[in-house]
């Protein structure tokens, strides 16, 4: 039962920069939340440095959503971890539905994964289908990160991880499924339980891992995770932050991606296992690169032995290579 005066759901929405992409986001949620008892969405501006908090604000009153949605000021930028974690202090909810503010929630995916929620019981955690505008599916269902799995990552040859199925870290899948490693947090709606049991999100990560590593925590703990395909949600992919289109056009990506990698390896698999996913991911490299397959960006056989410490002095300019 839903304690008095507590939301039962609450949407988190971080922008940095993207008021655009919130209000969009926003509209597509407006027939989900408006209207009905016990939702709320939550919009954490995540020190933008711009006027993205007054135009979010704006659009918000402009079309008429005060009675659902409101917007939150973050005084610091501490990444993605941080800002969703804002976002969670500031409502007091059974369930909190993370979103990215480039994603746009096609009709019942809100229900549909509150719904699954409600019916099950020992499920801790859900993950939405996450979909291009024109409806084709995008991977949002994995396996951890192993070091072994980096050899596979270095390479990019399929013979590799065929022979090793169980270390290829996107799953597919298309039925709803409970008892996954981890799913992305573009979208994922977690209970208030998980929290309580295993805190906020880890603000060491700026930004990336850092859903992997709390489903690590999730899972080890003996909560549950799974995956609902009914709840479609598209996902613009890249619109609130760089790194993918700096992967798929092999530029140098930011030191903080780095830097959350080496985390989750240390935190998860110590120095050694650190030093061995790399080495594996070389390895992978060096092979993938003599049958032309490496899918290696711009400096990676070198930043990958970032540490945390100095993690974000990597990275430079876009000609760089």
């Amino acid at each position: 039962m839903t304690d008095l005066g507590r939301k039962e759901l609450a949407v988190i929405v971080l922008n940095y920069r993207t008021p655009g992409l919130v209000l969009d986001c926003l509209e597509t949620l407006e027939p989900e939340v408006a209207g009905v008892d016990g939702f709320e969405v939550v919009v954490v501006d995540n020190c933008s440095g711009d006027d993205s908090a007054g135009l979010i604000e704006h659009g918000i009153v402009d079309r008429g959503w005060e009675g659902w949605a409101r917007v939150v000021r973050s005084a610091v930028n501490g990444g993605f971890a941080a800002g969703n974690n804002v976002g969670i202090q500031a409502s007091d909810a059974e369930m909190y539905l993370l979103l990215n503010s480039d994603t746009l929630v096609r009709p019942g995916g809100i229900g549909a994964m509150v719904d699954t929620m409600r019916e099950h019981d020992d499920l801790h955690m859900l993950g939405a289908r996450l979909e291009w505008p024109d409806g084709q599916y995008q991977v949002s269902t994995f396996r951890y990160r192993t070091p072994i799995s980096e050899l596979i990552s270095g390479s990019q040859l399929g013979t590799i991880g065929r022979a090793l199925p169980g270390h290829v870290v996107a799953r597919e899948l298309h039925e709803f499924t409970v008892g996954i490693d981890w799913v992305s947090f573009a979208c994922v709606l977690i209970r208030r339980e998980v929290i309580d049991r295993v805190g906020l999100l880890d603000e060491r990560y700026f930004m990336y891992f850092e859903d992997m590593a709390y489903c690590r925590r999730v899972t080890k703990d003996g909560m549950r995770i799974g995956y609902q395909p009914a709840a479609h949600v598209v996902h613009l992919r890249g619109g609130s932050s760089p790194v993918k289109d700096q992967t798929l056009l092999r530029k140098r990506r930011p030191g903080y991606f780095y830097a959350a990698r080496a985390h989750y390896f240390r935190d998860f698999y110590g120095l050694a296992g650190f030093a061995v996913a790399n080495v594996l991911w070389t390895i992978g490299w060096v092979l993938g690169s003599l049958r032309g397959r490496s899918g290696a960006v711009a400096k990676q056989y070198r930043d990958i032995w970032c540490s945390p410490k100095h993690g974000v002095e990597i990275g430079g300019s876009d000609d760089e290579s």
